[in-house]
């Protein structure tokens, strides 16, 4: 059965804005933008899907399913929710709706969740009528639970093919992510009934679950599908250093915690390798760290000079990256909203070709980035 969450504090009412009193503007390399305040009042907010109807959903990593619907955030919450654990990183996660959503009212949902054997990362799907969900499922539950609160990753993407890629971190216990009976430090990739996608590379192999379609990753907490090959772009937390950008390919070992540009955050080696035979190297990769989070290629009209540039939110360093790209190549970095002093936590190409925004705080906001007036 399953239990809407409880408020995680009782924090009173979360006042809901229609619209910033004054909108904020940045310089940019191509000219100045500016953030329109959507909604407030958020407790740290982790993920946004536009619905159809021109609205929004947003998750709360405490535990909520919001709905923003005419610039306004609903001051109830959408009931139904999963029963799941708000403890250190973990919480409600992504969140992602049916690619025919429109005609069968099917959303996915990622979130932390703890039983006596631990804590794991799940994905549910159920059904949204605009108010609740019902008839909610269980899909997917990473296999074996662990005792720690951190890298759970939830990020979720529908492939062209069809099929759910999910990423599942490496729980802050490095070694899994090496292990492919262990479900950390991966992306899975299933049907949305839950099965393993019939073509899935590993199907063949007892040493491998089922369900994997690479392994070596870190802790991924952006994936997006290309908008000219279709293929699903990742970036993944390093630890001092080494956050990675990579194409998630069928089979790919992509070497946590044998390669790495990144050391401990005691300061002590990881790794004394950068690359190794049979592992995949990032595209491009940062370090120092900025702790990347939400990814979006920018396909809209508003800003015909990004047209292709895919950008990354950064919660360390409190920023939002713009990287142009000349196939799999970098060629560009630029940092915007460096003024702001947000941690950006997501990034969505909205279907009115604005860039919208998420930022991490116990008072997260929606930002719509447009050019400035």
């Amino acid at each position: 059965m399953f239990l809407h969450q409880p408020l995680a504090l009782a924090l009173g009412v979360f006042i809901a804005a229609t619209q910033a009193t004054a909108d904020q503007t940045f310089d940019s390399d191509n000219g100045r933008v500016q953030l329109e305040t959507v909604a407030e009042g958020l407790e740290h907010p982790w993920s946004l899907a536009f619905l159809p109807d021109g609205s929004q959903l947003a998750t709360e990593r405490a535990g909520r399913l919001r709905v923003i619907r005419d610039g306004e955030l609903h001051k109830e919450p959408v009931t139904g929710v999963p029963d799941l654990v708000v403890a250190g990183q973990g919480g409600l996660l992504d969140v992602l709706l049916h690619p025919e959503f429109e005609d069968n009212q099917m959303l996915f949902l990622s979130y932390a969740h703890r039983s006596r054997e631990g804590m794991t990362t799940r994905v549910a799907r159920a059904r949204f009528d605009g108010k609740a969900l019902s008839d909610a499922e269980v899909i997917f539950e990473a296999s074996p639970r662990g005792n720690t609160t951190r890298h759970f990753a939830g990020r979720m993407v529908f492939g062209q093919d069809g099929y759910l890629y999910i990423s599942v971190g490496d729980r802050g216990e490095m070694e899994r992510a090496q292990d492919t009976l262990d479900d950390a430090g991966g992306v899975h990739r299933i049907t949305i009934t839950g099965e393993p996608a019939p073509d899935n590379p590993f199907l063949s192999n007892s040493d491998i679950n089922d369900t994997f379609f690479t392994y070596g990753n870190r802790n991924i907490q952006g994936m997006t599908l290309h908008p000219d090959t279709g293929e699903v772009w990742s970036h993944e937390h390093g630890p001092r250093g080494g956050d990675e950008i990579n194409i998630i390919r069928a089979g790919n070992d992509y070497g946590w915690p044998k390669v790495t540009y990144g050391i401990d955050y005691s300061g002590v080696p990881i790794s004394s390798r950068t690359t190794m035979e049979g592992v995949t190297d990032p595209l491009h990769y940062w370090d120092p760290s900025i702790a990347p989070s939400g990814m979006a290629f920018y396909t809209g009209e508003l800003f015909p000079q990004w047209q292709g540039d895919v950008f990354v939110g950064a919660l360390k360093m409190r920023k939002l990256v713009r990287l142009s790209l000349d196939g799999e190549k970098v060629t560009e970095e630029e940092d915007l909203l460096t003024e702001l002093g947000e941690r950006i936590r997501d990034v969505r190409m909205g279907p009115d070709g604005a860039l919208w925004l998420l930022t991490d705080s116990p008072r997260g906001k929606v930002y719509r980035m447009v050019p400035a007036k």
